[in-house]
């Protein structure tokens, strides 16, 4: 109650300073509202004064011109000229009039203003006489110097003329000095006005400091000091909250699968317990030729027209509404094509009575089918594969068969004729005859070196003791060491990633057998110098990769060929590696090389 209280005063405080935000702002802005109005109205009006006192000097040269034009005309004979001169002191008349009668009455088009201040008025009435006295005598000197030229008269009109002409200029001087008198007056009021307009607006300032920006400055001083509060507390609700969040994790991981699986799925419907349809997604709707328009009541009538398989899907949905239920249907659609679906139904829980069905669905039409199709080429294609092992078969015999020849031609030949030789000369010793005994006993020493070195070879071949002790890194380094010096060759062993594990015997010896049968063909068939074998590992793969610089082959015809000697090859190197789970890769160009690649995983 306290804490609804405080915020209650807090919000009045706030609504309070607002007010007077808003009244200050109010009051600065019609002060600077009247104060540019006033300004503008004093620059009008003093424009108009400049004007009048222009206008007003101006009368004093109209006045001296038509003074210079009537002389000027007395003096004139010439009735053409004459003519021309009273034109145009007509015209000065005319102007001379004009501007009076616009500066003593005011004029809308000047700008001139109608109201005129006491003085003005008393001095325009002063003036009058004498302008009026010029305009009369002017117009009868017109007159005679237009009918009948009299001399005389023309005299005295001329000197009423000047006469009034000096009291004239003298009056409108008072004039003038009296306009220029009253526009310094009201500059001198602007000035005062808005000296007045500053104090006033500095006046609010001092008052908006005192009574807004002051109390305003401490409420926020107070508001952050409870926002640090207010973030400390937070810190520690955040850290309390980590608890709670690691419990929500598992429920916002069922919520993201849940998300994921819809957004994923092509195929879903809501339906009640009853069976009847609350939605269809479209692509569903597509599938099964299905609309709104359709008098179709419940999901079974949508998924089939067929009544016998309305019954099976009618009966799956009473019985395992609850539980919920997961299957492959096969359904006739609208058009007669035959439908295979993987329908999942997942009862959900909208409300504490209020229950619905999630009908998940995949189209597996497709598979189906493809599974068919397989079933049928698996069957035309079984005989072919017998015919193959059968192959593959007779290939791993013929090789065993020319190893067990291969291994025994060696110790005929080799061991067997050295061990011949060995045991004739043991039987040719003389040992009476010394010297020709110690001949002997070191040609049987260096015999016993190449009998060691042959049978090292040939077990070597058969089961490198490098391959059992050390396993398949130091096998085959030893491996392209011996064959390199044996061959002549320049085979290179590179161990790229420091691979030292032990994998098990029999994928050891198949990495191991297929890496010797590699560098065989390379330089059996390939012809190459120069082999490079590297190993390297990852975390779940081991890669062996054989390069060589040989004349290459065409992989596409080889792979053809399968009965010949080449064909059965790159097949039985394939099937060896499936047989530990690896895969091997094959990159031929001809007259540039060979790339052999094997992953085996670990």
């Amino acid at each position: 109650m306290k804490k609804i209280l405080k915020e209650s005063i807090d919000t009045s405080n706030f609504k309070k300073l607002r007010r007077m935000y808003l009244f200050a702002l109010l009051t600065i802005a019609v002060t600077v509202l009247l104060s540019q109005l006033l300004i503008q109205h004093n620059l009008t009006s003093q424009l108009s004064d400049s004007r009048l006192i222009n206008f007003s000097g101006r009368q004093r040269m109209l006045s001296q011109k038509l003074t210079k034009e009537i002389l000027i005309l007395n003096f004139i004979t010439n009735p053409e000229q004459k003519k021309v001169q009273i034109d145009r002191i007509n015209e000065i008349i005319s102007f001379w009039k004009f501007n009076h009668y616009a500066l003593e009455n005011g004029n809308d088009s000047l700008g001139f203003p109608k109201i005129k201040s006491p003085t003005i008025k008393t001095l325009f009435a002063n003036i009058n006489p004498n302008f009026n006295q010029i305009i009369t005598a002017t117009t009868l000197f017109l007159k005679n110097n237009t009918n009948t030229n009299n001399p005389k008269e023309n005299q005295k009109l001329i000197a009423i003329v000047l006469a009034n002409e000096s009291i004239f200029l003298s009056k409108m001087n008072q004039i003038v000095s009296q306009y220029d008198q009253e526009a310094l007056e009201k500059v001198t009021l602007q000035s005062k006005t808005e000296y007045a307009i500053l104090a006033f607006t500095l006046l609010v300032l001092l008052l908006e400091f005192f009574f807004i920006f002051k109390p305003t400055d401490k409420k926020i001083e107070t508001l952050i000091t409870k926002l640090l509060y207010s973030e400390k507390k937070a810190l520690k609700l955040a850290y309390d909250t980590e608890i709670i969040s690691e419990i929500k994790e598992n429920s916002v991981k069922e919520l993201k699968s849940l998300n994921y699986a819809m957004e994923n799925t092509l195929l879903y419907s809501r339906i009640a317990p009853n069976g009847s349809i609350i939605h269809i997604g479209e692509k569903f709707s597509k599938l099964l030729n299905y609309n709104s328009f359709i008098s179709v009541k419940t999901f079974a009538q949508a998924l089939t027209p067929i009544e016998k398989e309305q019954v099976i899907i009618d009966t799956i949905i009473a019985e395992k509404q609850r539980s919920g239920w997961q299957g492959e249907l096969n359904i006739t659609s609208r058009n007669g094509q035959s439908l295979w679906l993987d329908l999942s139904m997942v009862p959900v829980t909208i409300k504490k009575d209020e229950s619905e069905l999630l009908i998940i669905c995949f189209d597996i039409t497709e598979r189906k089918n493809a599974k068919q199709e397989v079933e049928r080429l698996n069957n035309e294609n079984i005989t072919d594969k017998i015919n193959q092992q059968k192959i593959i078969s007779s290939k791993i015999v013929e090789n065993q068969e020319n190893e067990q020849n291969r291994i025994a031609r060696e110790i005929h030949d080799g061991i067997g004729q050295m061990l011949t030789g060995l045991k004739f000369s043991l039987e040719s010793i003389n040992l009476d005859d010394k010297e020709k005994a110690s001949q002997k006993i070191e040609y049987l020493k260096k015999l016993s070196l190449d009998i060691i070195k042959g049978v090292r070879t040939a077990t070597f071949n058969l089961m490198p003791p490098e391959l059992s002790d050390h396993g398949i890194n130091s096998a085959l380094a030893k491996l392209t060491l011996e064959l390199s010096k044996l061959t002549g060759k320049n085979i290179l062993f590179y161990n790229k990633t420091n691979f030292d594990k032990r994998l098990d015997s029999l994928t050891e010896i198949n990495i191991y057998r297929l890496t010797q049968e590699a560098i065989n063909n390379a330089i059996k068939y390939a012809e190459s110098t120069h082999i490079i074998v590297q190993l390297s590992h990852s975390s779940n793969l081991l890669s062996i990769i054989i390069d060589d610089n040989g004349k290459g082959f065409d992989m596409i015809a080889a792979e053809k060929k399968r009965n010949s000697e080449s064909g059965m090859g790159l097949l039985f190197m394939k099937e060896r590696m499936e047989y530990i789970n690896g895969r091997v890769f094959i990159n031929s160009i001809i007259d540039e090389g060979t790339r052999i690649t094997f992953n085996i995983p670990i």
